[in-house]
C-alpha cells in the first residue's frame, strides 16, 4: 500500500509539473532558435482553401515545390479545403488531441478562438524581428518582403491584444456590382459613391410590373434588384458608417442598440417590395446579375470573376445570359465624404509544436507565401490585392494592372476594377475587434437581417416588439451573453472543456485522496485488531 500510493504521489508532482508549463498540452512557449538546422529532416502540414480554382491549386503547388527546391529538408504537405468555416471546425477538433497543422490559412477572429487553448498559436512578434530568419532576415534563402513592406493597415488585422498572431496573405474588401445599362435605362447615372437613399430608391424603381406581372424593366417574371452576399458584412458596415456600436476590443457586445433597429426596420420596407434579397435566400447574386434578373450584387472583391455578361466564371447558362455593361463601386455610403468599408482576407497563423526546429520550419514556409511570385499569380487569379507594397509596386503587377481589359480572362475588366478598387481606398477600410467570440457576434450580425427578409417573406410582422424579442432570440442562439466582457452577461464565460492534462491531474488528485483515506482506515483497522 506504501508502495502504491508513493507512486501514485510521484505521478500527481509529474502531473502538476505538466500543467505548470506554458504552451498547449504541456508543449513550452516556443523560442526562436539561434540556429535552423538545415541537416534535420521536417515534415509541416499546411492547410489552405481555394474554391475548386484549380489556377489557384497550381499556384500553391509550385510554391511548394519552389520552396522545398530552396529546403530541402523541409517537406510539405498541403491539404485543401473549400471553406473557411472547415477549416476553423477541424482545428478546434484537433487543439483537443494536438493534432492541428503547421500552417494554417484562416481569419483573425478564428484565430482568437484557438488561443483559447494556451499556447497553441504561436505569436509571431519575435519570429519577424528575428535578425537570421524574420521578415526580410539575413539567412533566408528567398527575397522575402521586410516588415515595413508589409502594408500597415493589413498587419495591424493580425495583431491581437499586444501580439501579432498571423501574417496577411492576400486582402479584399466587398464591392458593388452594377447593371449600369438597367440604371440608365430607368434614368438614372451612376455616381461615383453610391448612398444608401440612392440604392434603396432606383431598386423600388426597379420593382414596377406591367399588367401581366411582369418587370417592365427587363421583361421577366424574376427581378430581385438588390442582393447582399454576406448579410454580417452589410450591418457591421452600415453600424461602421453610421458611428454606432458593434463590439469594443474586450469583447462588450453593442450591435443591440437603436441605431441597429431603424436600419433593420428600413430594411424591412425594401425587402417587403421585393428590392431587397440576400444570398442565403435567393441564391448567388451574381447569377441574378448575369441573368438580368438584379441590377445590384454586393460581394467580395475576390468574387469579381463572376460578376458580368463576360466574366470568365459565369455559372448560368448562356440562353439564360444578358448582356449589359457592368460597373464597380464602392459599397453603399450613408457620408459620401466619409466612406468606411470593411478590409477582409486570409491570413496565416502557425500552431506551436515540441520541436522549436519545426516551428521555425513552418514560419520559413509561411512567410515565402509572401514573396512576390506566391503574392503576384495568386492576387491575378480574383479581385485579390498583394499585402506587401513590395509586390504591389513591382514591375510585374503594375504592368498587370496597366492591361485591363485586354483580354477577357487574366485582365478581365470587372475583376482589375475590383482589385483597384480596393488598392485606391486603403485608407478607408476598417476591421472588427477580434476576441475569444468574436466570431460568434458577426454570425449574429448577419442573422438580424436575414430573419427579418424571411419574416417578411412568411407574412409575419416586423415592428419595433418583433425587433425587442429578436435580439433576445439572437443573443441566446449564438451565446452572445456569455461572451466574456459583454455587458449583458449573468453569468460566466463558457471556457469550452478543461486541457486533457487538467483532467488528468484533477483524477490523480481524486485517486490519490482516496487511496490517502483507505490507507488511513486502513491503519486504524490494524491498530484495532493489534490492541485485541
Amino acid at each position: 500500500m506504501k508502495k502504491l500510493l508513493s507512486v501514485l504521489m510521484i505521478g500527481v508532482m509529474m502531473m502538476l509539473m505538466l500543467s505548470g508549463c506554458h504552451g498547449s498540452k504541456g508543449i513550452p512557449e516556443f523560442e526562436v532558435p539561434e540556429n535552423f538546422d538545415t541537416s534535420k529532416n521536417y515534415e509541416i502540414t499546411f492547410w489552405a482553401k481555394n474554391d475548386t480554382n484549380k489556377t489557384q491549386t497550381d499556384i500553391y503547388h509550385r510554391a511548394i515545390e519552389d520552396f522545398q527546391k530552396l529546403y530541402p529538408n523541409i517537406k510539405v504537405n498541403m491539404r485543401l479545403y473549400t471553406d473557411y468555416g472547415r477549416i476553423y471546425n477541424d482545428v478546434i477538433t484537433n487543439i483537443s488531441t494536438n493534432t492541428t497543422p503547421n500552417v494554417c490559412i484562416t481569419y483573425p477572429d478564428h484565430i482568437a478562438t484557438y488561443m483559447t487553448g494556451s499556447g497553441t498559436v504561436v505569436s509571431l512578434d519575435k519570429l519577424m524581428d528575428d535578425p537570421k530568419y524574420g521578415l526580410g532576415g539575413s539567412e533566408l534563402q528567398y527575397d522575402g518582403p521586410t516588415k515595413e513592406e508589409i502594408v500597415p493597415q493589413f498587419l495591424k488585422e493580425c495583431t491581437i491584444g499586444e501580439e501579432i498572431y498571423a501574417i496577411p496573405y492576400m486582402r479584399s474588401t466587398e464591392a458593388l456590382y452594377i447593371n449600369k445599362t438597367f440604371v440608365e435605362k430607368l434614368g438614372y447615372e451612376v455616381p461615383d459613391i453610391v448612398t444608401w437613399d440612392w440604392i434603396w430608391e432606383v431598386s423600388e424603381k426597379a420593382t414596377e410590373k406591367d399588367a401581366s406581372g411582369t418587370y417592365v424593366l427587363n421583361g421577366q417574371k424574376v427581378m430581385l434588384p438588390f442582393i447582399y452576399k454576406s448579410t454580417d458584412n452589410m450591418m457591421i458596415q452600415m453600424l461602421k458608417q453610421k458611428g454606432a456600436g458593434y463590439s469594443t476590443p474586450e469583447g462588450e457586445i453593442q450591435i443591440f442598440n437603436d441605431t441597429t433597429k431603424e436600419m433593420l426596420l428600413e430594411i424591412r420596407e425594401h425587402a417587403t417590395t421585393g428590392a431587397f434579397s440576400t444570398f442565403k435566400i435567393s441564391s448567388y447574386p451574381a447569377n441574378f446579375l448575369n441573368a438580368g434578373q438584379c441590377l445590384f450584387a454586393v460581394d467580395s472583391t475576390a468574387g469579381a470573376t463572376w460578376m458580368g455578361s463576360k466574366a470568365p466564371l459565369i455559372d448560368i447558362a448562356p440562353e439564360n445570359l444578358v448582356e449589359f455593361e457592368t460597373e464597380v463601386r464602392m459599397i453603399p455610403q450613408f457620408d459620401p465624404s466619409n466612406p468606411q468599408m470593411i478590409s477582409q482576407g486570409p491570413s496565416i497563423c502557425i500552431f506551436n509544436k515540441a520541436d522549436p526546429g519545426e516551428v521555425l520550419a513552418s514560419w520559413l514556409f509561411a512567410q515565402y507565401l509572401l514573396t512576390n511570385d506566391v503574392q503576384i499569380a495568386y492576387a491575378e487569379t480574383e479581385g485579390y490585392v498583394p499585402v506587401t507594397s513590395k509586390a504591389q509596386q513591382s514591375a510585374e503587377y503594375q504592368d498587370y494592372l496597366s492591361r485591363i481589359g485586354e483580354d477577357g480572362n487574366a485582365h478581365y475588366d470587372v475583376k482589375i476594377k475590383a482589385s483597384e478598387l480596393l488598392l485606391d481606398n486603403v485608407e478607408y477600410t476598417f476591421t472588427t475587434p477580434v476576441f475569444n467570440g468574436s466570431t460568434s457576434l458577426r454570425d449574429a450580425a448577419g442573422q438580424l437581417i436575414e430573419n427579418v427578409v424571411l419574416s417578411i417573406r412568411r407574412g409575419e410582422k416586423v415592428d419595433e416588439n418583433y425587433i425587442t424579442n429578436l435580439y433576445s432570440k439572437i443573443t441566446s442562439l449564438y451565446r452572445l451573453d456569455q461572451i466574456s466582457g459583454s455587458s449583458s452577461s449573468t453569468e460566466s464565460a463558457d471556457l469550452g472543456p478543461l486541457p486533457s492534462t487538467s483532467v488528468a491531474l484533477i483524477t490523480c488528485l481524486i485517486i490519490a485522496w482516496v487511496l490517502i483515506g483507505i490507507f488511513y482506515a486502513y491503519g486504524v483497522w490494524k491498530k484495532k485488531k493489534a490492541a485485541k
